[in-house]
């Protein structure tokens, strides 16, 4: 539920911050293979990788009472491509690009803007465990964007960016009895 938590998050704060200038319905958490060119589509975000964060695997039991102990959540790192799109209606091929960089201009702004996710921002279970997301641009070379983007058969290259949500954890069900120690005896 957290990662799907966590599009919503970012793409209702798209809405919100974009309205201005674009359609609200007009950002979606949707792949850019999925986006047809008659689509009203003008910024899609997409989850392309998801992997455990290794600084905070290693994290101590939580206490749940005197006598119970909780494993430690499943921390992730979640990768997303943020693409923009011109509109149809647009027909001059440099109007339609330089449209599809301002959308995605501001997107940049607004994550650049609110580096960290927090409190009211938050949606589903990211509020309800009042979580705290980093999200950092992400660098990848040219020869890593094609990889991503060959995997949308037949999508033409449009402009996009990646970013970096972390830590976004998964709390574990799994419990184990622990004893406190009551007395000790010293010799």
């Amino acid at each position: 539920m957290a990662i799907a938590d966590v599009g919503v998050t970012m793409v209702e704060l798209l809405k919100e911050r974009m309205a201005d200038m674009i359609p609200p319905d007009s950002i979606v958490l949707t792949s850019p293979g999925e986006v047809e060119a008659t689509d009203a589509v003008r910024l899609s975000l997409f989850l392309y990788r998801v992997v455990e964060n290794a600084h905070l695997k290693n994290r101590e039991m939580e206490l749940v009472n005197t006598s119970k102990l909780r494993y430690p959540p499943l921390t992730l790192d979640l990768s997303y491509l943020l693409t923009s799109y011109p509109s149809s209606g647009v027909q001059d091929k440099t109007e339609k690009t330089k449209e599809a960089h301002s959308i995605l201009g501001k997107a940049l702004w607004i994550f650049h803007d609110n580096p960290i996710l927090r409190g009211s921002v938050l949606r589903g279970s990211l509020a309800e465990n009042n979580e705290e997301l980093h999200i950092s641009q992400t660098l990848l070379n040219l020869d890593d964007m094609t990889k991503i983007w060959s995997t949308f058969q037949d999508t033409p290259f449009r402009p996009s960016i990646c970013y970096l949500v972390t830590p976004v954890q998964i709390g574990s069900d799994r419990e184990t009895r622990a004893d406190r120690v009551l007395e000790r005896r010293f010799k």
